[in-house]
């Protein structure tokens, strides 16, 4: 397909781009930008090559959910996690798993574009790697909003009966707790008994605490197509999805299956993966795996020790909002003040944070310094040599750790070493 055949894109988004295929209603290219959204703000930041490091990771992993020996290895996984309580491992292993050992995952990813002659590579990568990928093409169904006594409510039942529809929800599965995670924010505004709740809702087994992994991995969900994501239970999503008992949990099977998959993957670059989100469309008895899946979509870190602290440095999108709340605090405070604004008045918060800044009441959009950028850079291009085979395990490990090592210098020598221990610093292991 040549490239110059794609015509504007019909969305345009904060991280990425969709075209219509001329002649090819079913398909669609995406576009991987090589910008940045934080805090639901907009692009508000670069990273250079990171539009093809993150379509590559998008195409290599996809095709590998697609694979039976990627399930052989889950299977491996699950069964090596001596933790795992017993009644879990057997939910988590049964029906499902067999079936992706046998014939892999059904995804919406077609392949990539080759940068130079536009042609579809389907399995490995095209000789030129680009930013474009083909997916299947699903209908989007927003929920109706309606106001009923002044509080603003959502519609769901469109979704009923549908097929090849997206399922409104975002599933995000947690194999640990960090101090960013929004859960332990959410945790932490609780009560003492409203917290117990919260635990047994979330299938937590205790107490929420940071930078701890969890006996078994949750799954937890939020509104997809909302004005602002929104922390919903597993019932209340049960009920948005649209789908039947047996399918939303076939959903949330493949969903925890997924995170495994990824989970041995990061886990060979010598990172610990604690939580990632997926969508997934409804496609006849199928469910299929959709969106994206690259570092915007993951979080995972490696623990650095360094002159006495333990910290924990991020490869991921978490990197960036740490450097926001860390340099840039009076520029978060603003942001938060216009969604809480935002939610008392039921519009957008970035109308009212765009108005607050156009006044000189808030502080600017900031930008990176380029040294950080630089860095976050580095971390790409060894996540890139790692799925790709470019460049062996020891290999990747030794490029990431040397990038934390300068992510930490950097904090340290802007006086800001004391913030970022407050927040990814990571008590000894008590004996």
């Amino acid at each position: 397909m040549p490239l110059d055949a794609l015509r504007e894109p019909f969305y345009v988004g904060s991280v990425q781009r969709l075209y219509a295929i001329p002649g090819d209603e079913a398909h669609m290219v995406t576009e991987t930008t090589s910008g940045g959204s934080v805090f639901d703000v907009g692009t508000i930041f670069e990273i250079p090559g990171s539009d093809v490091a993150r379509a590559v990771f998008r195409h290599v992993f996809y095709t590998r959910l697609g694979e039976p020996d990627t399930w052989q290895e889950v299977a491996e996984a699950i069964g090596a996690e001596t933790g795992l309580p017993a009644a879990y491992r057997e939910e988590l292993s049964a029906g499902t798993l067999p079936r992706l050992c046998q014939s892999g995952a059904r995804t919406h990813h077609g392949g990539m574009l080759d940068a130079t002659t536009g042609a579809v590579s389907t399995g490995g990568l095209p000789a030129a790697p680009s930013p474009f990928n083909i997916v299947r093409r699903y209908t989007i169904r927003k929920p109706e909003p309606l106001r009923l006594f002044g509080r603003r409510l959502f519609d769901y039942s469109g979704y009923e009966g549908r097929d090849r529809y997206v399922v409104p929800l975002e599933c995000i599965v947690r194999f640990g707790v960090t101090s960013a995670s929004s859960i332990y924010k959410r945790y932490l505004k609780l009560a003492p008994a409203e917290r117990t709740a919260f635990e047994a809702e979330l299938g937590a087994g205790g107490p929420l605490e940071p930078w701890r992994y969890l006996a078994a991995p949750v799954l937890d969900f939020t509104s997809k197509y909302e004005p602002e994501d929104r922390a919903v239970t597993r019932q209340e999503a049960f009920n948005m999805s649209g789908l039947g008992g047996a399918e939303f949990a076939e959903l949330s099977r493949l969903a925890l299956l997924g995170g495994y998959a990824l989970k041995v993957l990061v886990e060979s670059f010598g990172l610990r993966l604690w939580d990632l989100k997926w969508e997934f469309a409804k496609d006849g008895d199928d469910l299929v795996f959709v969106d994206t899946i690259d570092s915007d979509s993951f979080r995972a870190t490696a623990t650095l020790e360094d002159g006495g602290d333990r910290i924990a440095v991020h490869y991921n999108k978490q990197a960036m909002r740490d450097y926001y709340r860390i340099a840039h605090a009076g520029w978060l405070a603003a942001v938060d003040a216009a969604k809480a604004e935002a939610a008392a008045q039921g519009v957008p918060f970035v109308e009212i944070l765009r108005a607050e800044q156009a006044a000189g009441r808030a502080p600017g959009d900031p930008q990176v310094e380029a040294e950080f950028v630089s860095i976050q850079e580095a971390k790409m291009a060894a996540i890139r040599d790692g799925i790709t085979g470019a460049a062996d395990g020891g290999a990747v490990r030794a490029a990431l750790e040397r990038a934390g090592r300068e992510e930490i210098a950097f904090y340290t020598a802007r006086g800001f070493r004391e913030a970022l221990v407050a927040i990814n610093g990571i008590p000894a292991p008590s004996n």
